[in-house]
């Protein structure tokens, strides 16, 4: 009984999850997350402050 107890949410919310991608138009978050790492890099590189000649020495 305890593993079943134990399990319930896990599985409830596989069903649910599945039943979600299958039915409902549910975008990819890994392409998502590509897409928002690339235009942090952007803005960081386009923001960044010009080193200083003294760092390029080292």
């Amino acid at each position: 009984m305890g593993i079943i107890r134990g399990c319930f949410s896990f599985i409830a919310g596989t069903v649910c999850g599945v039943y979600v991608a299958q039915n409902y138009k549910v975008p990819n978050i890994a392409k998502l997350a590509d897409t928002v790492l690339f235009m942090a890099k952007v803005t960081e590189e386009t923001y960044r402050k010009p080193k200083k000649k003294d760092d390029e020495d080292a």
